[in-house]
């Protein structure tokens, strides 16, 4: 597999802690706005760039995202961000809540993911590839890296790892308590090294940024069109990712919450419910295991227990609890045909914790709450190495990777 050095674009050291920021789809424009207020330099001015306009503005339009280019730009001239004097690749250490991941940041082929060989377990929607190629087209760089992962080889590991014991570029803990680590590598013999030690690698994997990956690969592919002198070496043919290994990743839960029963009573609900699931009241419950649920209703907890049958356990996909959740209860009996656009369901990321369910349940604006148990990685890989599709939101992973620490200018 290619991984390939490139010169970042980057915060100067005493200025990473203003600019990095979390991920434009995490925040609100509101909160981006507001977290400019305090600080001019947070990279919400560059990935959500309406908040450098007063009142309403067309997120979406030409005039906006060439604004959050020009913002880049003057980080830039001003010397906040700085421009890394040759190719080097960055090893990158996040520590969060007794868990730890030490990956690399790098670029990564574009032809590579259009050939199957970076792998994707999800669906894309066509509108927001469009809008985020239109982004990195008229910004001319990749503002936030796509979270990629290897099936992890310990001596590979080992060569990223033992880069840490040198002086770190960067080394602070940010507002969510994620500590950051960052070492440069520009030694051309020890960039070799590691280039060589992936070529060795089947296949990598998305963990997050699937959006990012397929805006990526449609802007090289426009680009590539429209340069008559193409070679497959420019910059647009590679895109900005973090790559770990996945023994070192923490998926949380991915948690549901529904607004009624469909017209069901409780009593009736339960009784339906019983035909495919084991079901006992029990104290407040998070599950311990695959195939157990947790249901919150009425300010009582129920565990469900997945009857056998009610799943084929020879397929990865329908062998998922977010699948056996969907085809056993919300669809039959809640109505939920389908997740992605249904109104009437919500998603509550495990970070959140399950006391956030007995609080949208018990303040009334939902009905019945469901506590999972978090998607296995190796069911993730499986589901990717058979091409095949995850169920919408069945993973969460945490701590995810911040925008603005290295950014790829093309």
């Amino acid at each position: 597999m290619i991984v390939r050095p490139f010169r970042g674009l980057r915060p100067k050291k005493d200025m990473i802690e203003k600019v990095a920021a979390k991920p434009y789809d995490v925040v609100t424009t509101e909160e981006a706005r507001k977290e400019a207020q305090k600080n001019p330099y947070t990279f919400y001015r560059v990935t959500r760039p309406e908040i450098n306009f007063d009142g309403e503005v067309d997120t979406h339009s030409d005039e906006v995202i060439l604004k959050g280019k020009e913002v880049l730009e003057q980080f830039q001239e001003d010397g906040v961000m700085i421009l890394e004097d040759k190719p080097a690749i960055y090893v990158y250490r996040e520590e969060w809540k007794g868990y730890s991941q030490t990956g690399i940041y790098a670029t990564f082929s574009t032809k590579e993911y259009k050939d199957g060989k970076i792998k994707k377990h999800e669906l894309t929607r066509k509108d927001k590839e469009d809008e985020r190629a239109r982004h990195v087209k008229l910004m001319k760089a990749h503002t936030g890296p796509v979270f990629l992962m290897y099936r992890s080889i310990p001596e590979v590991d080992n060569l990223i790892i033992k880069h840490t014991t040198k002086e770190p570029e960067y080394d602070y803990t940010d507002e969510s308590g994620i500590h950051h680590t960052l070492w440069i590598v520009k030694n051309e013999n020890e960039i070799n090294e590691i280039v060589e030690a992936f070529k060795k690698v089947d296949a990598f994997y998305i963990a997050d940024g699937h959006h990012r990956a397929a805006a990526a690969a449609r802007a090289a592919e426009e680009l590539a069109k429209e340069n008559p002198n193409h070679t497959g070496e420019e910059e647009y043919n590679y895109f900005l990712a973090v790559l770990f290994p996945h023994t070192q990743l923490h998926i949380l839960d991915y948690n549901r919450v529904v607004k009624d029963l469909n017209g069901h009573s409780k009593e009736e609900f339960l009784k339906k419910i019983s035909e495919n699931f084991n079901i006992e009241e029990t104290e407040k419950f998070k599950p311990s295991k695959k195939h157990e649920f947790g249901m919150y209703i009425d300010e009582k907890w129920y565990r469900l227990t997945a009857k056998e049958g009610t799943y084929n356990e020879n397929d990865v996909v329908s062998s998922l609890d977010v699948s056996i959740l969907q085809e056993n209860l919300l669809k039959p009996i809640l109505g939920i045909e389908n997740p992605r656009t249904d109104k009437r369901i919500n998603f509550v990321g495990g970070i959140k914790g399950i006391e956030e369910l007995e609080r949208l349940v018990n303040n009334g604006e939902y009905k019945v709450a469901f506590a999972l148990y978090p998607t296995d990685i190796e069911d993730l890989l499986r589901v990717a190495d058979e091409e095949k599709t995850m169920p919408p939101k069945s993973t969460w992973f945490e701590p995810k990777l911040k925008s603005g620490i290295i950014v790829h200018l093309m």
